[in-house]
């Protein structure tokens, strides 16, 4: 006979378990529904914000916003009397007009000005060059935009990308003619004079000999195997205004995906998510993404430490002279479902300067990724001092610059981070158009809580006060120690004068010109800009670095521009030879586009093991939008590499600041490739999962990882190269990750066709 009084007893426990686990699964999910309802409040919040910020953005005050400009000139012409200001403002409208895209109106206006002062040399210095301009506006819409192809705008212009509707750039040829004939010292006309003879086919044949700017189209002097932009074939060449990219793996299958913005409150940011079949599909209305407005620039990070790449946005740089009218930035949370919230709010980071530029990493070594900010004051008497948001490990973030002493004040364009003097604690370089550089030491290992002290005086920027832009630390030379890069911004005239002037004298003016500084070893950096042979012309913006041909030195690209439109200069690519000097490949490449470059990634977008050029392409106006590039590389020889992704578990959990050191055996020598993991430049990010090559070493001697949170080391002997690993904190073995090479879809381009971004008005 079976005792039933333990057998009601159990049975009796196991039901109030039941209930109890039921209980909380219950109160789990109540709190989930409460958290996700908070959340949508929140977004909401956020969103009408800015919806209501972009109503104010809308006013001739504003200098970007073209179509009111336009409305608020036109209305002043039709009551002005008096002749002079009629012709100011008539001038001033035709320059609205090129801004707002309607480049026949401007051409129409600028025409009718110049028949009225035909026979007043004063004036006619200034009406024949823009009406010039605005005839080169007017082919770039009729052939490049409305009519795009894989070699619109790639110089020298060749091929399919010179103009089939040739009458408005011989136009062009026409007034610039004439303008320097009225004044042979105009570089700008001379500069555009030549490449509308490119865009024509006449280039340099036809270009008379006293207005020709020889050798650009000039072979470079290290031969590079063409890239093909395919972003057409792929649906993924987005025609927007200046703004971000993003290159990473937000739904983590193994394949890179695409996420851009533009800097327009009116402007939606799109999400094309990689199939891994050789296809891109746009998931942004799917996903959220579009629902999220603006930002010059964007950057991945992985603020909570869940294993999905969240999304930071940065908004309202070169506005900060309007009070009033700063923009907040956003932290948008990736779900883990194919969706994205906006949490700026939840997190505590919510805050109203203009900035583009921020550097997420471990600041304390506490294994959470925190944020630096670099904002603009661009006037003394409205300061906009930066930020350091340290993670609280809960989701939200706490601005600390104010009360660890972390005073940092200036104009603000480009900030990066890396541990550059290697005692395992990142620092922090910040770029300015004011002139100054600050490179700020972290303290925090003296053992007094988190501090940074500024070095630049001592490290060797004491006499640096030229105007910069991007910036970055990478290991150009493989020796171990950080170097930092930065691009030349100082400007008082268009940078096609500055082109023209290189070109024809090269001078030691550092205007907009690329500067390298070396890592001595000891804490002090030393300008080699020259020796490295990177002193040209580029005013750079957007700008990344990456290795193309898996030799295992840093390579570099340059998105060149500003918002002026005679700003018509040539992105450029330089291949690192070595770590001795750099040439510039960029006309053997096929990657010299002349429209705006702003965020650039490198990325192995097709899984092959060579890095191809991403870039966000168009300028700051409505009318200067244009068409994002994905310049595939075909292989540049047969060189090997390999592929690392790195998950933490005490350091942040994608690795980022984390150490790889990789020993190779070349050709019977020995030599070793570092890297510090990061996104890369201040403006454009690249993967997280480092593609490293490794030159001709058919086996990797040694892989050495150095986690930044806890010091740990891990030691990877005998690695077969060309694969994908997974490293984990922790863990004594590589993953092989299942990640197969895409064979991308890049037929000829379907022309025309591509939409604008919601929100822009094109003239056609």
């Amino acid at each position: 006979m079976y005792c039933t009084k333990p057998i009601k007893a159990l049975a009796f426990t196991v039901f109030i378990f039941i209930n109890l686990m039921h209980g909380n699964a219950h109160a789990q999910q109540t709190a989930d529904t409460k958290n996700k309802a908070e959340d949508a409040i929140q977004e909401k919040r956020m969103i009408d914000y800015l919806e209501q910020m972009r109503i104010r953005l809308n006013n001739p005050a504003n200098m970007f916003a073209s179509e009111a400009k336009v409305a608020n000139l036109d209305s002043l012409l039709q009551i002005t009397k008096d002749p002079t200001e009629n012709l100011n403002l008539g001038f001033r409208l035709g320059q609205a007009y090129l801004e707002a895209g309607r480049e026949q109106d401007a051409v129409t206006m600028f025409g009718r000005i110049a028949e009225y002062v035909k026979d007043v040399p004063a004036s006619r210095k200034f009406v024949f060059p823009a009406l010039g301009l605005a005839y080169m506006r007017l082919a770039e819409r009729n052939n490049c935009v409305n009519y795009h192809s894989a070699e619109a705008c790639i110089s020298p212009i060749q091929g399919k990308g010179i103009h089939q509707d040739k009458l408005p750039g011989q136009n062009a040829i026409r007034l610039f003619e004439m303008a320097l004939k009225d004044d042979p010292n105009d570089l700008d006309s001379r500069w555009l004079l030549n490449i509308a003879y490119m865009v024509t086919g006449g280039y340099p044949a036809k270009v008379p000999k006293q207005w020709l700017i020889p050798g650009l189209d000039a072979k470079s002097k290290v031969n590079v195997k063409p890239f093909k932009d395919v972003a057409g074939s792929l649906g993924v060449d987005l025609k927007s205004r200046s703004g971000g990219m993003i290159i990473d793996d937000f739904n983590n299958d193994g394949n890179l995906d695409m996420i851009c913005s533009a800097w327009g409150l009116d402007d939606p940011m799109h999400y094309y998510k990689n199939n891994g079949d050789g296809t891109f599909t746009d998931v942004s209305a799917a996903s959220g993404i579009s629902k999220f407005k603006g930002g010059l620039n964007i950057c991945q990070t992985d603020y909570n430490n869940d294993g999905w790449i969240d999304i930071f946005v940065l908004r309202g740089g070169w506005q900060g002279q309007n009070t009033g009218l700063e923009q907040p930035n956003s932290l948008i949370r990736n779900n883990g479902d194919g969706t994205f919230t906006d949490v700026t709010y939840q997190a505590g980071i919510f805050s109203e300067h203009p900035t583009q530029t921020a550097t997420w990493n471990d600041f304390n070594n506490d294994g959470w990724l925190d944020v630096f900010i670099g904002n603009e004051t661009m006037v003394p008497d409205h300061l906009h001092p930066c930020e350091l948001f340290i993670n609280n490990k809960n989701g939200t973030f706490t601005d600390v610059a104010g009360s660890i002493g972390l005073g940092v004040v200036g104009y603000v364009k480009g900030v990066t981070s890396g541990d550059y003097d290697n005692d395992g604690w990142a620092d922090i370089f910040v770029s300015t158009l004011g002139g100054q550089k600050i490179l700020l030491h972290n303290e925090s290992p003296n053992g007094y809580g988190l501090s940074f002290k500024m070095v630049s005086n001592e490290a060797g920027f004491a006499n640096s006060d030229y105007r910069t832009f991007p910036t970055w630390f990478f290991d150009f030379n493989n020796d171990g120690w950080l170097d930092i890069f930065m691009c030349n911004y100082e400007y008082d005239r268009a940078l096609s004068y500055y082109a023209a002037k290189e070109a024809l004298n090269p001078s030691a003016d550092p205007a907009g010109k690329v500067m390298l500084f070396l890592n001595n070893k000891n804490g002090t950096f030393t300008n080699v800009s020259s020796t490295m042979d990177v002193n040209q012309v580029a005013f750079s913006m957007g700008s990344n670095f990456g290795d193309i041909d898996n030799d295992g030195f840093l390579d570099f690209y340059l998105g060149t521009g500003n918002p002026g439109y005679k700003s018509i200069v040539p992105n450029r690519l330089y291949k690192n030879i070595g770590g001795k000097n750099f040439v510039d490949v960029t006309n053997a490449a096929r990657v010299g586009h002349l429209q705006k470059g702003h965020g650039v990634s490198f990325a192995d977008i097709d899984n092959n093991g060579t890095q191809d050029i991403i870039e966000e392409i168009g300028g700051a106006y409505i009318g200067d939008a244009y068409h994002n590039a994905l310049f595939l590389n075909p292989g540049q020889g047969n060189n090997n590499w390999i592929s690392l992704k790195l998950e933490g578990t005490r350091s942040n959990r994608q690795g980022i600041g984390t150490k790889i050191t990789v020993s190779i055996t070349e050709n019977g020598k020995q030599r070793i490739i570092y890297r510090e993991v990061n996104s890369g430049g201040s403006f454009g990010s690249s993967p997280l999962r480092q593609t490293i090559g490794i030159g001709a070493a058919t086996v990797i001697d040694e892989i050495k990882i150095v986690w930044p949170a806890s010091g740990i080391g891990q030691l990877f002997k005998n690695v077969k190269p060309n694969q994908f690993l997974k490293i984990t904190e922790d863990k004594k073995e590589t993953e092989i990750l299942n990640i197969n090479p895409i064979k991308l879809k890049t037929g000829e381009m379907a022309m025309p066709g591509v939409p604008d971004m919601p929100g822009m008005k094109h003239q056609h």
